[in-house]
């Protein structure tokens, strides 16, 4: 290694997991050359401002939920942001709404039920749930705090939109994640949770934490193997398998084809709520009406856009990975620890983010977990 490279990091990927390792890289002296093959910075958080004025979030709403005091205080570093709950409605398949997660409004609507107290909705989960002490996949936990027709109805036809599969075939770690409110409270995401949207949106934030005199951003550049050489170390972001060439088997994901369609503000006056889950057996798992979040009409055009999400294997949308696939025997993850051991085995590289180590991670997630591992490197590397 020449002399010149010896504080030059090479970083794949401009999203959460890139931009965290290359500002704390960056701040601790080292030289950061970040590359991208998109167009863009931001890696699926990336939003941009259309032709009605509305921001909208390119590859589907990010929102950003936290109990992490770390990632919290970071991510504020760079940017305003706004508190904000986040609201989403079941359409079911005859045509009423009823809020999800599940909570007593939900249980009325579905079983025609007058429930008042928490302790009625969750006194009626117990004794519609199924006595499965270990669930061994998604279906068994889903059946084991809500029962099958609750499961059938918010959680069977959607998971096989959603991911290809059946609730039996999924890890139940897939849905353990999904709250459950016995109380009135609509919303999605852990009332405990720090909730908020960047004033200026994703982009913005991204432009301030990739501003620094030791990052160079270089966009629509594809990795390839022969640029390690130039630099000390890599940071990637890619797909594990791909960087090996898929030697020791695929990593399947899931993918998301997004529709916009653009209508006017009088058509949607009334929408309260930003997403739209449905319930039945159509292409599509939501709709998003951007309006409805803080700070996303950037310009007055009497016009709103609506996003439909259709899910389909990313192989049919230009290799686009959003989702990796957990199953309940494990299988891709087994093959996924293989290309980790390999990898270990490459003393100048480390695979990072949701493609780079194959996990579904939220944003405070990312963060978190990229700071850890700047600060790791940073230590072993004095």
């Amino acid at each position: 290694m020449s002399q010149s490279n010896q504080k030059h990091i090479l970083i794949v990927g401009s999203g959460f997991a890139g931009s965290v390792y290359a500002i704390t890289l960056a701040e601790a002296g080292y030289c950061i050359t970040l590359i991208d093959r998109r167009a863009h910075i931001g890696g699926n958080a990336y939003d941009t401002t259309d032709g009605n004025g509305i921001r909208v979030h390119a590859y589907g709403p990010h929102l950003f939920h936290s109990k992490s005091i770390r990632a919290i205080e970071w991510i504020k570093q760079y940017g305003n942001f706004s508190p904000y709950r986040h609201r989403v409605r079941a359409l079911l398949p005859d045509g009423r709404f009823a809020p999800l997660p599940i909570n007593i409004e939900t249980i009325n609507t579905v079983f025609g039920k007058t429930f008042e107290h928490a302790t009625e909705t969750e006194d009626f989960l117990k004794n519609i749930a199924e006595p499965i002490a270990i669930p061994q996949n998604a279906a068994e936990y889903l059946y084991s705090r809500i029962g099958k027709e609750l499961t059938n109805l918010f959680f069977r036809p959607y998971t096989k939109k959603m991911w290809g599969t059946d609730l039996e075939d999924m890890s139940e770690t897939v849905v353990r994640r999904i709250p459950i409110n016995f109380d009135k409270s609509d919303t999605y995401f852990d009332s405990s949770e720090t909730q908020m949207i960047p004033v200026n949106g994703y982009t913005g934030l991204f432009s301030k934490i990739l501003d620094h005199r030791n990052i160079t951003v270089l966009l629509n550049t594809k990795f390839e193997k022969s640029m390690e050489r130039d630099f000390s170390y890599c940071f990637n972001s890619m797909p594990i398998d791909e960087y090996f060439d898929f030697s020791e088997g695929e990593l399947p994901y899931r993918s998301i084809k997004f529709h916009h369609r653009s209508v006017t503000s009088m058509d949607v006056e009334h929408q309260d709520f930003p997403v739209v889950n449905f319930t039945d057996n159509r292409a599509y798992t939501r709709e998003t009406a951007w309006h409805v979040l803080p700070h996303h009409i950037v310009s007055e055009s009497g016009r709103r856009t609506l996003t439909l999400e259709e899910p389909c294997d990313y192989r049919i949308n230009d290799h686009e990975r959003y989702y990796p696939i957990k199953t309940a025997d494990g299988r891709n993850q087994k093959i996924y620890e293989t290309y980790r051991k390999i990898s270990e085995d490459l003393p100048r590289l480390s695979f990072i983010g949701r493609c780079g180590t194959y996990q579904y991670l939220d944003m405070d997630q990312v963060i978190n977990q990229s700071l850890a591992g700047a600060h790791a490197w940073l230590r072993n590397h004095r």
